[in-house]
């Protein structure tokens, strides 16, 4: 595939979300991924409606552009086999936990005697020199720890709430997607792979704290910590006379705009509360419920056509069957099909990042368990009686 990372492979050791995802974005940039499978496969296989056995819809958006190949690693053949892979292999992606890879004899020790060019990527849960180091984790999980369900408990009714969305695991695998590159580029630099560890838990809540760590920053602190606007109650959608309507009005030019378009032009001229940033922000409570009030007066329409000829900020709030028909996307050509060779016709994603010297080509459809897994031996050096010997012992395994 084309790409900025085109000639770069890359061997893919992840399961479930935040690992997957993050060599997803490094497909999506051009390397070359292997998905190297246990004999059951990815869990997130089986997730969703699907068309076939072990096709499950979020793996087929999560794992496009990638080949497979099944290595039952508890075999010593087959981790032979990955040691071999890894010869040739620029990065290893692993968010299997580091002590169940010492046991493989898969660590980071081990892979480098084999390549001392690898990067060795880890994405763990926790950062491995605290005691939580062994511990599974999930983004369920991460969101406890890291303090967003108790954030959504002081929006919402009391009670603490998930994101309704994988967010820890999407935000971490970015996170690996750039300490990768990063270490690519030392790589180039000074001749010689690394370890990078990418925990979940320290990942996220740095994500976190910078929004809402607040006057914790000072010693002693200066207030309790939450950032005021985020938590406001009355920040989300408004409510229209008809439905809802997304808008933020921020600085002061948007404002004076606003309240122009709506007729309270004396308002930042004599309400204190009004007149800067600052005052804006210790009243926030206190202003989002006055447009909150007067958002009610017009329709979704009448506010998109008001707000957008005012130059200011705004969106229609979206469900999953709308979004199909936002006008941008239809434009841009975000959603477009692809025919799979065994799932029939599917709905895909366009990539989303744009690169002027080196654009990014056409993915290959998400993989069939094993699909692909002959092909990778035989690329790797192995012979036709070797690939037997390998399928016959159930070292490894090619899809039907």
């Amino acid at each position: 595939m084309p790409g900025p990372l085109a000639g770069i492979r890359v061997l893919d050791l992840t399961t479930v979300l935040v690992g997957p995802y993050c060599t997803q974005v490094l497909a999506e940039m051009g390397a070359e991924v292997t998905k190297v499978e246990a004999p059951e496969g990815d869990v997130v296989r089986l997730i969703g409606p699907g068309r076939s056995p072990g096709m499950g819809c979020m793996f087929l958006t999560v794992n496009r552009g990638k080949r497979s190949i099944v290595l039952d690693l508890k075999r010593p053949e087959a981790r032979q086999v990955l040691l071999r892979l890894a010869r040739n292999a620029d990065v290893l992606v692993t968010n299997i936990r580091p002590q169940a890879m010492a046991r493989l004899g898969l660590d980071y020790p081990a892979l480098r005697a084999e390549n001392p060019r690898l990067v060795y990527a880890s994405v763990l849960g926790y950062g491995q020199d605290g005691p939580y180091a062994p511990r599974p984790a999930y983004d369920d999980l991460m969101q406890g720890a890291t303090t967003v369900a108790a954030l959504n408990a002081r929006v919402g009714d009391g009670r603490p709430g998930y994101v309704p969305l994988a967010m820890v695991d999407r935000i971490t695998g970015l996170a690996a997607v750039g300490a990768i590159n990063a270490a690519l580029l030392a790589r180039e630099r000074g001749g010689e792979g690394q370890l990078v560890e990418v925990p979940m838990f320290e990942t996220m809540l740095t994500f976190v704290l910078g929004d809402h760590l607040g006057g914790k920053v000072f010693d002693p602190p200066l207030d309790a910590g939450g950032y005021g606007r985020l938590l406001s109650p009355d920040r989300r959608p408004y409510r229209t006379r008809d439905g809802h309507v997304c808008t933020m009005i921020y600085n002061d030019r948007q404002w004076r705009s606003f309240c122009a378009a709506v007729g309270w032009q004396d308002l930042v001229a004599t309400d204190p509360r009004f007149a800067s940033h600052a005052t804006r922000t210790e009243h926030i409570d206190e202003i989002l419920a006055m447009l909150s009030e007067i958002f009610r007066e017009r329709t979704t329409a009448e506010w998109l056509k008001l707000l957008a000829e005012a130059d200011l900020p705004v969106t229609p709030v979206h469900d999953l069957e709308s979004i199909f028909e936002d006008v941008h996307l239809q434009a841009t050509g975000f959603f477009d099909t692809e025919e799979h060779p065994s799932e029939g016709r599917l709905t895909r994603m366009a990539v989303p990042l744009r690169f002027s010297g080196t654009p990014t080509g056409e993915r290959a459809p998400a993989p069939r368990l094993g699909e692909q897994s002959e092909a990778i031996l035989a690329e790797a050096g192995y012979g036709e009686a070797e690939i037997a010997a390998l399928l016959q012992g159930g070292a490894v395994r090619q899809a039907d």
